[in-house]
This record gives C-alpha cells, sequence and structure tokens, in this order.
C-alpha cells in the first residue's frame, strides 16, 4: 500500500479545488448578469417609432377576441399552389423574399433575375447571419415564414374565405420572412401567446406584423395571444425617426440609387414595404 500524502499537499490539493469552484461560479454569475449573452439580446436591434406603435396599438384594438376554431379540415393546399406568382412579375414568391431578405445575392443566370442562387440573411429571429445555398442539402437552412402561420390563420377566421383570399394570404409579402430554418421548424403553427422569436430585439416588430396583418385581413386573437401583443408591445424600444440624412440629397434631386442587374431587387424590396400606417390594405389587392 502506497504511503499517504502528506497532509500539506492534501490542503493544497482542496485549496486549489475551492478556487476553481469559486472561479467557476464568478463566470457563472457574469453571465447571467449580461443578458445580451444569455437571454438573446445580442445582435441587431430592429427599434420602432412612437408612430409605429400607435398604429399596431390600433390595429391590435380592432381585432376580435375569442376562442381558437377547431383546426378540423385545414390542409396547406386550401391556400393555393405553394409560393405561386400572384402579383404576376414573373417570379414565384419564395423567391421574391429571399430577393427582399437576403444582401450579397448571387441570382442564376437565364432565369429573368428570379431565381436566387446563394446570398446571406441576417436572421430576424435569431439575430444571427445565416448563409444560403440552393440546393438539395442546403435550401432547407432559410426558409419562408408565414409570420401569422396558415394553420393560425385557419383557426381564427380562414376557414371562411374564399379561395382567392386564401391564395393572396399565403403569399402576401407583408405576412413573409426570410429566417433562420430550423428556428421556423420550431415556430410550427404557434401564435404570440405560445411562440416569439428567440432574438428578443425583434419581437416588437414581430407581433407589430402580426396585429398589423391579422387586422388587415379581419382574423381574430385569442386573449392569451392578445396578452402577448400587448406585452411585447409595452417592451419596444422606441426612438425619433431621422429628420435628415444621405437620402436627403437623393429626395432633392428627384432621383432613387439604382444599378445594373438590381433593378428588380429594389422593386421587390419597394413592393414588400409595409402599407401605410392607418390604411387597410384590401386582402388581394397587396
Amino acid at each position: 500500500m502506497p504511503p499517504a500524502p502528506p497532509r500539506r499537499a492534501r490542503r493544497r490539493a482542496v485549496s486549489v479545488v475551492v478556487y476553481l469552484l469559486s472561479t467557476a461560479a464568478v463566470v457563472v454569475g457574469v453571465l447571467l448578469a449580461w443578458p445580451g449573452l444569455t437571454s438573446g439580446d445580442s445582435g441587431p436591434r430592429y427599434p420602432v417609432t412612437a408612430a409605429e406603435i400607435t398604429s399596431a396599438r390600433a390595429a391590435l384594438d380592432a381585432l376580435e377576441v375569442k376562442g381558437r376554431a377547431p383546426r378540423t379540415g385545414y390542409e396547406r393546399e386550401l391556400f393555393g399552389p405553394a409560393w405561386a406568382d400572384v402579383d404576376r412579375n414573373g417570379c414565384d414568391t419564395r423567391n421574391d423574399v429571399l430577393a427582399r431578405d437576403l444582401v450579397v445575392l448571387e441570382v442564376r443566370p437565364g432565369t429573368g433575375g428570379c431565381v436566387v442562387q446563394a446570398g446571406t440573411l441576417q436572421d430576424p429571429y435569431s439575430g444571427r447571419p445565416v448563409d444560403f445555398v440552393r440546393g438539395a442539402d442546403t435550401s432547407a437552412e432559410v426558409q419562408i415564414d408565414h409570420v401569422v402561420a396558415l394553420s393560425d390563420a385557419w383557426q381564427k377566421g380562414a376557414q371562411a374565405w374564399d379561395p382567392a383570399t386564401r391564395a393572396a394570404f399565403a403569399n402576401d409579402l407583408r405576412n413573409l420572412l426570410a429566417v433562420d430554418g430550423d428556428l421556423n421548424q420550431a415556430k410550427g403553427a404557434g401564435d404570440a401567446a405560445t411562440w416569439l422569436p428567440p432574438h428578443r430585439p425583434f419581437r416588437c416588430r414581430y407581433v407589430m406584423r402580426q396585429a398589423e396583418v391579422k387586422a388587415a385581413y379581419g382574423l381574430w386573437v385569442t386573449a392569451a395571444e392578445r396578452d402577448a401583443v400587448e406585452r411585447e408591445l409595452d417592451r419596444c424600444e422606441v426612438v425619433e425617426p431621422p429628420t435628415s440624412g444621405v437620402d436627403a440629397e437623393t429626395r432633392r434631386r428627384g432621383k432613387t440609387p439604382s444599378g445594373r442587374g438590381l433593378d428588380r431587387v429594389a422593386a421587390i424590396r419597394s413592393a414588400c414595404s409595409p402599407p401605410a400606417r392607418g390604411v387597410r390594405v384590401v386582402p388581394g389587392l397587396a
């Protein structure tokens, strides 16, 4: 049997263990006290103006509050073919959204500027950049999310719509975002009461868009959903809109920036801008 270690060596070993545990506790405490590292607050911010908040609250106040209807009868096909070219610009809706939301775009030659081959998404749901490369094994990294899910819409009023209105809703660019594929799958058909983006700075704009889309289409919300939207609106980062900037000279000259090969992308991004605040958009005309 080997001799027992000296008492001094044992004390030294215990001291080292205690020091390491104390250091680990301090590190964990710092991480927990730093919201940006643990709560999804780091990354891009999405501030809004007071006017936007007022508009979103008005949209929310206009929504009927009642229970969720049964999901019975729901099928994706009831909202028309996936990613139809409803705006008749020659490109399907999925590629329209990719062209709007991605940067550093690569477009496949010979497709009339339609097929997005690659690009980078600043994912609003995670706050991180996601690379998109078209391919059987890679396209799903970036997916197109219905901010108000089709199944949720079905259970809150869309059952009564005609096929044309459902198809318009499914392809309405105001209700579509390119997002991280895994987070889109995690959301499923959740509403604001059951799912919110992990990237907290985007939650304000997320619920604003849900309220405005539902108001535009006459959908309703549950009580829990309404409460969740109100909570997030109360947490919005509000800023004053800029009164001057680089665009002032452009406006004075009456010109808009453009570039060869980017005209279609610019047109899509302009068309995808939210409608004027307080203006109700008739489904099918957006």
